[in-house]
C-alpha cells in the first residue's frame, strides 16, 4: 500500500512542476526572445537487498535460496533547462531592434554581472549608450558598453558593426556557448552559464545580426496546451490513486481490528 502512495505522491509532484513550467511558457508567448523551459526525466532505481546477494554455486542446491532479484524503476523529473531553439524573426523597421539568426547571444551588463540574452529590443539613451528595455548596458567592442552618437543614420551589419552616417562607431558583441543546455535563466530574459558546468563561452561562427527585426518567443501555443492537458490528467490520476490507496489502507486497518 505504501509503495502505491509514495509513487502517486511523487508522480503528482512531478506533474505539478510540469504544470508550473507550461504555465510560465504560455505567459511568455509574446515576450521578445523568450526561450521556453523544458524538462527531462530519468529513472530512479530502488534496489532490494537481494539484488546484491548472489551465489552462483548452483551445485550445492537444486534451487536458489534467495528470491529473484527485482529492481523498481520510478521515473522522476531530472531537471529543467531552457530550450534554445530559434524563434521566428519579426520585422519592426526600428534600426535599434536587433535579432540573431543562429546560435549566439548578446552580452549585457547587469547589477549581478555580465549576462547573455536573445532579446534585441534596444534603445539609445540621451548620452549615447545602447541599453536593453530593463536598462542593462549592451556590451561590444571586446567587452565595453556600446556607445555612439544619438544623431544620425544608424546602420548595423550582419557582423554587428555599427556605422553612423557612414562612419564606423563600434561593434555589438555576439558570444556562443559550448553547451546551450548549461544555460540557466536568471530572470528578465537573461541567461548565464550554470555554476559547476563545464560549458564555456566560445567564438561565434554561424550566427548573424539582423537589423530592424526582433526574435519572437519559441513557445508553440498548441503544443503547450496539449502538454498542459496531459499533465493535468496525469496529476488527477495520481491524486485519485492516493485517495484509493488511503481508502484501502483504512479498510484493512478496520478489518484487522475486528478479528477476534
Amino acid at each position: 500500500m505504501r509503495e502505491s502512495m509514495s509513487s502517486a505522491l511523487f508522480g503528482a509532484m512531478s506533474n505539478e512542476i510540469r504544470l508550473d513550467t507550461i504555465s510560465n511558457n504560455l505567459a511568455n508567448v509574446n515576450t521578445t526572445g523568450f526561450k521556453k523551459q523544458a524538462y527531462g526525466f530519468q529513472d530512479t532505481f530502488q534496489r532490494f537487498a537481494t539484488d546484491y546477494l548472489t551465489d552462483d554455486r548452483l551445485n550445492l542446491r537444486a534451487s536458489s535460496i534467495w528470491p529473484q532479484a527485482n529492481v523498481q524503476a520510478r521515473p522522476r523529473l531530472s531537471g529543467q533547462y531552457a530550450d534554445q531553439s530559434q524563434g521566428s524573426l519579426q520585422a519592426t523597421g526600428n534600426p535599434l531592434d536587433l535579432a540573431i539568426a543562429g546560435d549566439a547571444y548578446f552580452k549585457v551588463r547587469t547589477p549581478d554581472g555580465d549576462m547573455m540574452t536573445r532579446d534585441g529590443s534596444f534603445k539609445l539613451t540621451n548620452d549615447g549608450r545602447l541599453i536593453t528595455e530593463q536598462g542593462y548596458e549592451v556590451l561590444g567592442n571586446g567587452g565595453s558598453p556600446v556607445t555612439f552618437p544619438t544623431n544620425g543614420r544608424v546602420e548595423i551589419d550582419s557582423n554587428g558593426r555599427i556605422t553612423v552616417d557612414g562612419d564606423e562607431a563600434g561593434t555589438v558583441d555576439l558570444v556562443g556557448v559550448s553547451d546551450p543546455k548549461s544555460l540557466e535563466s536568471v530572470g528578465k530574459n537573461t541567461f548565464r552559464i550554470r555554476k559547476g558546468s563545464r560549458a564555456t563561452e566560445v567564438p561565434v561562427t554561424d550566427a548573424t545580426v539582423q537589423q530592424g527585426f526582433l526574435e519572437k518567443s519559441n513557445v508553440e501555443v498548441v503544443s503547450e496546451m496539449v502538454n498542459m492537458m496531459e499533465a493535468q490528467r496525469a496529476f488527477e490520476i495520481n491524486q485519485k490513486l492516493m485517495t484509493t490507496t488511503d481508502s484501502m489502507e483504512s479498510l484493512v486497518i478496520n478489518k484487522v481490528g475486528q478479528i477476534s
